[in-house]
């Protein structure tokens, strides 16, 4: 059976984990890393989430993986077997705290796309408030199927997308400096 999908009340803690470890990818990977962003519902102040800290890695290419090695020295494990082929995927090793990290390439459209979500849910209470709800009613369906519960939000993280989109275009919207 794998781990249960567990979402929890929003975490202040989790901006501070965040600077802690994109401060050492950056120290490893110099400027291999264009941009290190906290990405994903724990980088949204307020969104409850499943307690893992999204990290994206912005690399002028995805080959070669000059990336790797410094990850890896981290004790960060490379999923070869991660199905996307628009970001390379890493994860946590041992007892570390649970990360993600993706790496993509800097101006893609995914890499823009995570950027311009956070950024939209930043600055509206409401949709980040439904999502949240969503993710809890999900997580208590789907308890033991996170293949169904990441399924299962794609309705939502879409029309929440279309409203991001129309949102940019009304800003203006670029995304901001690197968190690290």
């Amino acid at each position: 059976m794998s781990d249960p999908v567990i979402v929890v009340p929003y975490d202040k803690t989790w901006k501070d984990e965040f600077q802690m470890i994109g401060g050492q990818i950056r120290q490893a990977l110099g400027e291999i890393a264009v941009r290190i962003d906290h990405i994903g519902s724990t980088s949204v102040t307020g969104l409850d989430a499943k307690p893992v800290i999204d990290i994206q890695i912005s690399v002028d290419s995805l080959e070669p993986m000059d990336y790797r090695l410094g990850l890896e020295a981290l004790g960060y494990i490379y999923r070869a077997d991660n199905p996307d082929l628009t970001k390379r995927y890493f994860r946590e090793s041992g007892s570390m705290r649970r990360t993600h990290i993706h790496v993509r390439e800097s101006g893609s459209w995914p890499e823009q796309f995570a950027l311009l979500f956070r950024d939209y849910l930043r600055e509206h209470l409401a949709d980040c408030k439904r999502y949240a709800d969503v993710k809890y009613q999900l997580a208590e369906k789907y308890q033991y199927e996170r293949e169904r519960y990441v399924e299962e939000k794609e309705p939502v993280i879409w029309e929440i997308a279309r409203k991001a989109h129309s949102w940019s275009q009304q800003v203006g919207w670029k995304p901001g400096k690197t968190d690290i």
